[in-house]
């Protein structure tokens, strides 16, 4: 990995061909054929003697079905199958991901290579159909480009970055990086950041987030900053005195979605039309939307309540705190009464079960076996920097803030050298 000036990419990818292959497919899933050009090398394979037809995986296609539209035996797709176990399972090939043939030009159009792309754009695997039958893995060059940009909220995260030709992949690093100390269900219209950060690129084609060094969040006019710092070799996020971002509980268990309902002694119950307690918060998702533990813990229950909570898990994290997960539409692999979560794992997905009126997820917590706001329960920090590490710490905050502060809010996006 590199990085680039900006002159430099200019030139570098003045001399690229960009590909892109829209996704067309008949009744029966077999693809319409598209040609691509391809530059003397594609993917390592000399390309000039091949049709190259590019396409992407449907639902519910796997190898067999994929490549049998292109006349490969069933026999030598076993085969090859069985060969590539070892560098690539092809039962992980998943829907929407990119792939190529690449066919003989002559009369026979026999397919000699298929190619898999990995959804991060930068893993492939080359399978040769040939009589070798075996995969090759590969791995794209990758620049990645010191960048420095901000935005303010007028309506959501996700808007902000949008409008300011952001890279999205922003939204999931800042949420993770903040998990604990803002609630972005709850940011501001005014609200604003500022960030600088390394982005990766393969050829013109961002395909995400190399690491973000230092931001400020400036929510409901206080700041929020953080520094990327590497303590007992690993990297994790601290404010400006040293103190981790990283607490106890996470602040919400999903992510991108909306408040629906509050924490209530007397909510009008929308289906029973009667007032009664609403003890949790509802957060309106899509169906399937992955929900997390907001902290390590045991899973005490693991149940279907039929006319209430509808499928639920229910963790006790300590001595003092349990969660509760109403809704769920299914349960995560390896959820069971008695197993131990991880903070951030996955215990089910958003559904509609129980008395319910739509997709949302119900999020309770206890203490000391009383139910209170989820909004307003406050969390212990994890480990500062330690005493030792102090003066280095301040050293490259310091350092870091020469690039925060020189961000000026009213300038989009700027590349560094």
């Amino acid at each position: 990995m590199k990085k680039l000036w900006p002159e430099a990419v200019f030139i570098f990818l003045s001399v690229i061909v960009f590909l892109s292959f829209p996704s067309k497919h008949e009744k029966y899933g077999m693809p319409e054929e598209e040609e691509v050009i391809a530059s003397p090398l594609f993917f390592g394979i000399p390309a000039d003697s091949f049709n190259i037809v590019g396409g992407k995986i449907q639902p519910n296609q796997n190898l067999g079905s994929l490549l049998a539209t292109f006349g490969v035996s069933m026999a030598k797709i076993d085969k090859l199958a069985r060969n590539s176990v070892e560098v690539f399972d092809v039962r992980k090939i998943r829907a929407g991901n990119d792939y190529y043939i690449l066919q003989r030009r002559d009369s026979s159009n026999t397919a000699h290579y298929f190619v898999y792309e990995t959804n991060n754009k930068i893993n492939y695997y080359v399978f040769d159909l040939t009589d070798s039958l075996h995969c090759i893995p590969g791995q794209r060059d990758v620049t990645i480009i010191s960048k420095t940009a901000w935005g303010v909220i007028e309506s959501s995260l996700w808007n902000s970055l949008k409008n300011n030709n952001l890279n999205m992949n922003l939204a999931d690093e800042l949420s993770r990086i903040y998990a604990w100390s803002i609630d972005f269900f709850g940011i501001q219209k005014g609200d604003r950041f500022r960030l600088y950060y390394d982005e990766k690129f393969v050829d013109s084609l961002s395909v995400g987030i190399e690491a973000i060094y230092a931001v400020e969040f400036e929510h409901m006019n206080k700041p929020f900053f953080a520094y990327r710092y590497e303590q007992d070799s690993i990297s994790d996020y601290f404010d400006n005195e040293g103190q981790s971002l990283r607490k106890a509980f996470l602040k919400a268990p999903l992510t991108y979605s909306r408040i629906s309902s509050h924490f209530s002694d007397g909510r009008l119950h929308p289906i029973l039309k009667i007032r009664r307690p609403h003890h949790g918060v509802d957060y309106a998702a899509p169906a399937g939307t992955p929900v997390v533990s907001i902290g390590e813990g045991v899973v005490q229950t693991r149940a279907y309540q039929a006319g209430g909570a509808g499928n639920y898990v229910r963790i006790k994290h300590n001595s003092v705190y349990t969660t509760a997960y109403m809704h769920l539409k299914s349960f995560a692999p390896g959820i069971t009464q008695g197993s131990r979560v991880k903070q951030g794992q996955e215990i089910g997905y958003v559904g509609s079960t129980g008395l319910s009126t739509g997709p949302h997820l119900d999020f309770r917590v206890y203490k000391n076996g009383t139910p209170i706001d989820p909004l307003s329960m406050e969390s212990p920090p994890s480990e500062p920097v330690k005493p030792e590490n102090m003066q280095s710490f301040h050293q490259l905050r310091d350092s870091l803030n020469q690039f925060l502060f020189s961000i000026n809010w009213n300038v989009k996006d700027e590349v560094l050298p």
